[in-house]
């Protein structure tokens, strides 16, 4: 029998505290909950959560340096809670290591939904042989091993190095890297990438916002500056314009 998933709650208001703790509960998560960022950084250390939901305003340290502290040591998916509808509030808390973001007031529906995306995105891919051979043509569906350009990439452990060197990437960078890599000289539109990370079929018709796109935007610059990459002179991100993203070509 699978062990219970593990939520954490930091929220300093009670009530929308216990509304959230009500939410995971339902959605099948064993849910502890933290009233300040520093119980919250000291609890998500100890719990080893799936998803932590983080309220921006609290008491002692804001939401942003409290996701910037668990992303040292954790992959928990994080979706921040804000009253502040400005887009530069919601860019900081992405770049700051957040996966997602909603406004407050938020309907519960909208959150359980938004976190049953994220779940099934996996902290481990799917049975696969973990010695596989690399692909020569990144793209090419079929294996979970793919390198490009002195980047190698391993589904099933979730791992990423760089000439060598491993890199610490976020699991929605890592879904967003890995899009790419299987879609190699092909475009992926921001909205691709958008339903991508919500596990949804690209023909469902689903709404996608302007914000939801600026997301990704803003994930991508976090890649981008994990891979050492120039927008500039890509050796792997390479923008379209007004399109969207796609790898860059091999090197010769």
């Amino acid at each position: 029998m699978n062990e219970a998933r593990v939520g954490l709650v930091i929220e300093d208001d009670q009530d929308i505290r216990e509304l959230v703790r009500a939410v995971l509960t339902q959605a099948g998560f064993d849910v502890s909950v933290a009233a300040s960022g520093t119980e919250g950084v000291l609890a998500a250390r100890s719990l080893n959560p799936d998803v932590i939901t983080l309220d921006l305003g609290l008491p002692d340290i804001d939401g942003f340096e409290v996701s910037r502290q668990i992303r040292e040591f954790s992959d928990a998916y994080i979706v921040m809670l804000t009253a502040r509808a400005e887009e530069l509030d919601t860019l900081i808390g992405l770049e700051s290591g957040a996966d997602d973001y909603l406004t407050k007031p938020f309907r519960p529906r909208e959150l359980r939904a938004r976190i049953a995306a994220m779940m099934r995105r996996p902290r481990s891919g799917p049975d696969q042989v973990e010695d596989a051979p690399a692909l020569e043509q990144p793209g090419d569906p079929g294996t979970g091993h793919y390198t490009h350009n002195g980047l190698d990439l391993t589904y099933a452990s979730r791992s990423v190095t760089v000439d060598g060197e491993e890199l610490n990437l976020t699991r929605t960078e890592f879904e967003l890297l890995y899009a790419l890599l299987e879609a190699g000289r092909t475009v992926r539109t921001k909205s691709d990438l958008v339903r991508r990370l919500r596990d949804e079929d690209y023909d469902v018709g689903s709404y996608i916002s302007e914000a939801d796109e600026r997301s990704v935007e803003v994930h991508m610059g976090n890649l981008r500056k994990k891979l050492g990459d120039s927008p500039q002179r890509p050796r792997w991100l390479q923008t379209v314009r007004g399109v969207g993203y796609r790898l860059a070509p091999a090197e010769r």
